[in-house]
């Protein structure tokens, strides 16, 4: 059947030719295009859609998510042409973003975000996911450590977390910009540190102890 999507940029070029190649998709039912926030969320309310697509290159993005997460806080948000400015990236999570499509990412890559935003689940690339990490561990090195991570260094805390997500020591390394090498070197002092076996075990030790990683994230904002 499709999904209704809501499309909001204030470049009538850029607005409508996302639009347009979006109604080119089989997964999608509608499009509908708003310049502005009083636009959209004018929009919103008169007829809700599966998803926005909103472009931080437009004026006033992050004011423009707020208020649409006001308006109508089910409707999952998908912040587009997104640059990779830390700050940037963050404030958009903090505002509530369900997903992240960076400056270069292509059709293909949205609608698997699309997807992913319409289930539930925060999407982002590899790039963004780093972005985010970086801000988290930042973070968190300001917090007291748990008496089973105290003795971590933080790039062994940083894979820690990303092992604990179920990641591949390949994707990792993609994560982290660093060599496969590297990160099994990481993985074998991580583990000899906490005395564990497997990955499964550290990630288990780390699930027990640590602080959520949108808890960290929103005490930036504090």
């Amino acid at each position: 059947m499709g999904i209704t999507v809501l499309v909001i940029d204030d470049v009538s070029l850029f607005r409508e030719g996302l639009a347009g190649a979006l109604r080119c998709g089989a997964w999608v039912r509608e499009v509908r295009t708003a310049a502005d926030g009083s636009a959209a969320v004018a929009d919103m309310r008169s007829s809700t859609p599966d998803v926005v697509l909103l472009s931080m290159v437009s004026r006033d993005g992050l004011a423009v998510l707020g208020a649409l997460r006001t308006v109508a806080p089910a409707v999952p948000v998908v912040m587009i042409a997104v640059s990779l400015s830390e700050d940037e990236i963050v404030a958009c999570a903090e505002a509530g973003a369900a997903g992240f499509l960076p400056r270069d990412g292509g059709l293909d890559e949205l609608e698997a975000t699309v997807a992913g935003a319409i289930r539930g689940e925060t999407v982002c690339s590899p790039q963004v996911a780093a972005v985010l990490l970086r801000r988290v561990t930042t973070l968190a090195s300001g917090r007291a450590p748990t008496e089973d991570t105290a003795h971590l260094t933080p790039r062994e805390r940083e894979v820690l977390m990303l092992i604990e997500r179920g990641m591949t020591n390949k994707q990792i390394a993609t994560n982290l910009g660093i060599e496969v090498r590297t990160v099994k070197n990481h993985v074998h002092n991580l583990l000899e540190k906490l005395r564990v076996r497997r990955r499964g075990e550290a990630a288990a030790r780390l699930r027990s102890a640590r602080v959520p990683a949108f808890e960290l994230l929103n005490e930036s904002n504090r």
